[in-house]
């Protein structure tokens, strides 16, 4: 409020205004809560990127030094697959992971990557490898992960289009994620792309499945996906 960023006419639940409800409050203490004026850091751990990789964006919480990433594609069709192939040794410095069909509609739900982290982070290339993924996080991710892209591989994202070899790059100051391929091979690519035959599923996680709408839309239930 003191720092201008919020509407102080908004009302709150016991009828007063949030400017008149925080008007009294104590000021930050520079220890535990910092002002706008001098915040803990000069920016949030949480970055969207875009671009002809994630059109609809992705999301990133940087957990580490590295803002930049550029190197080729390992794609991997599941969680599973590409954890296996970390701990075989399979995985070299500087490869950027590819994890796809793991969405809200892929997984189903949107599943989280974090036994892929860990490894990385167990096999010593925590600094090196990045990783890609229409999947999510937690809070416990570290190193360079993209996640939530969007639109997701299931529903014939650009992920669905990646091959192995093909140069990725991550920049986080120029807030893009991009795939080093033309409109042209990329639109020759989706007119021959097939939806994959994901793992079955029934009940709820059928009907989750079908329904449900794209990430970067809160990946809500949607009935006229049907």
């Amino acid at each position: 409020m003191r720092g201008d960023f919020l509407d102080g006419s908004a009302p709150t639940v016991d009828g007063s205004t949030l400017a008149a409800s925080t008007h009294d409050a104590p000021a930050p203490d520079g220890e535990v809560l910092f002002t706008s004026d001098e915040p803990f850091k000069p920016t949030g751990a949480l970055h969207a990127l875009r671009g002809n990789l994630a059109p609809d964006g992705s999301l990133v919480k940087l957990a580490t030094d590295r803002r930049f990433q550029q190197g080729p594609a390992r794609v991997f069709e599941s969680e599973e697959a590409c954890t296996d192939a970390v701990r075989a040794g399979l995985v070299q410095e500087g490869d950027v992971l590819v994890v796809r069909y793991e969405g809200p509609a892929g997984g189903p739900g949107m599943r989280e990557m974090l036994s892929v982290t860990a490894s990385v982070v167990g096999a010593g290339l925590g600094e090196s490898v990045a990783l890609v993924t229409d999947g999510r996080f937690s809070g416990a991710t570290r190193g360079l992960m993209v996640g939530h892209v969007a639109p997701e591989a299931a529903r014939g994202g650009p992920l669905a289009l990646v091959r192995d070899g093909d140069l990725i790059t991550i920049d986080i100051d120029a807030k893009r994620l991009t795939v080093e391929l033309g409109d042209e091979e990329l639109a020759e690519r989706l007119a021959a792309w097939r939806p994959p035959a994901l793992p079955a599923v029934g009940g709820v996680f059928a009907r989750y499945r079908a329904l449900v709408g794209s990430a970067s839309e809160g990946a809500v239930l949607l009935p006229d996906l049907v």
